[in-house]
């Protein structure tokens, strides 16, 4: 494991950045993730859950300062891992009100989400944060901004980067609340399987994130996506989306080409309004969603966005290149409107 602690020297040329500003990477929807620091990692498995070890890894070898904010799949403190992607034998356990709930609902998420970087800032002098979120991470990430904004936090976002998240909704969720049919999939099992799987889960839980990811929450002039009008004027962001499961033909957009779990379209934000999301890059890469999403198609986890080491160089690219960024051309790698 690589270690390095705030104020390093990036390989990139950089200026040495301030102690003061770090990277966080939020993980997604229905993840249990570890709270860890720069120089603090869970000791057994994979050190900070199967989402952010990577990133986390490849992030400190940058010479960032970088910490994993704590999520549960469920309310309550981030207890050992054994399932997929095992981890134990962590740092100290942060409280309920700093973790994300990652099956509780958005704004709730970011409202934690909020509460830990506020804490980064009194218990370890985080002024600045790079923020790089996958999957539902990069909903809670912009619910928590929205809190900072209002509550005049001391915290500032430096920039936010995206890594397979359903801005526009998963068509899982939209499956689960009778938004697409399952012959969208047109026959693909893989398809037809995550499909069922999320909507059986979605019918156990009364409310939350499994039921808010879908076009019909997310969408339109009243939808949760217009509500967050203004909270990314300043903040320049990149969006990266997978597009490893396609179709030929005639296709619902909505759901391909897709990463297993988001359509391309969807991870792009393509119709998402300039008055929501201002200043935006793209970037597409032949990547699932997930470790998860990779292992049950029998691919190598290096096939995932949050693993693959072409999107952990252009996530290290995103954060370096974020104080020029908003005067940079807007939408490049973008799908049309």
């Amino acid at each position: 494991m690589l270690f390095a602690l705030a104020g390093c020297q990036s390989d990139s040329g950089d200026q040495k950045r301030p102690a003061s500003t770090a990277v966080v990477i939020v993980s997604g929807g229905d993840a249990t993730s570890p709270f860890t620091t720069p120089d603090q990692a869970c000791a057994t498995g994979l050190a900070a859950g199967n989402t952010d070890t990577a990133l986390r890894e490849f992030l400190l070898g940058k010479g960032y300062a970088v910490y994993t904010s704590p999520a549960m799949n469920g309310r309550g403190q981030v207890t050992d891992q054994t399932g997929f992607g095992p981890f134990g034998v962590c740092p100290v356990t942060l409280p309920e009100n700093m973790t994300v709930n990652s099956t509780g609902s958005i704004d709730t998420a970011g409202e934690h989400l909020a509460r830990f970087l506020n804490w980064l800032h009194t218990d370890k002098g985080v002024t600045e944060v790079d923020l790089v979120a996958h999957s539902m991470g990069g909903l809670y990430s912009r619910a928590a901004i929205r809190v900072l904004t209002s509550a005049n936090s001391p915290v500032k976002i430096r920039s936010l980067t995206t890594l397979g998240t359903p801005w526009q909704g998963s068509y899982l969720s939209d499956y689960a609340n009778n938004l697409v049919p399952l012959t969208d999939c047109l026959g693909d099992k893989l398809c037809e399987s995550a499909m069922k799987i999320f909507k059986d889960r979605v019918l156990q839980l009364m409310a939350g994130s499994g039921r808010e990811v879908n076009k019909a929450f997310l969408m339109g002039k009243d939808g949760w996506n217009e509500f967050q009008s203004g909270v990314l004027d300043k903040i320049p962001v990149v969006l990266i989306g997978g597009k490893k499961f396609t179709k030929d033909g005639q296709v619902n957009p909505e759901v391909w080409p897709n990463d297993g779990l988001v359509a391309l379209q969807s991870a792009l934000a393509k119709d998402i309004s300039d008055s929501v999301l201002p200043h935006r890059r793209c970037y597409t890469f032949d990547d699932t969603h997930s470790i998860y999403v990779s292992n049950a198609a029998g691919l190598d986890w290096k096939t995932a966005l949050t693993w693959d080491p072409a999107v952990l160089e252009t996530v290290h690219k995103a954060i370096d290149g974020a104080p020029k960024e908003l005067a940079s051309p807007n939408r490049e790698g973008c799908p049309a409107a």
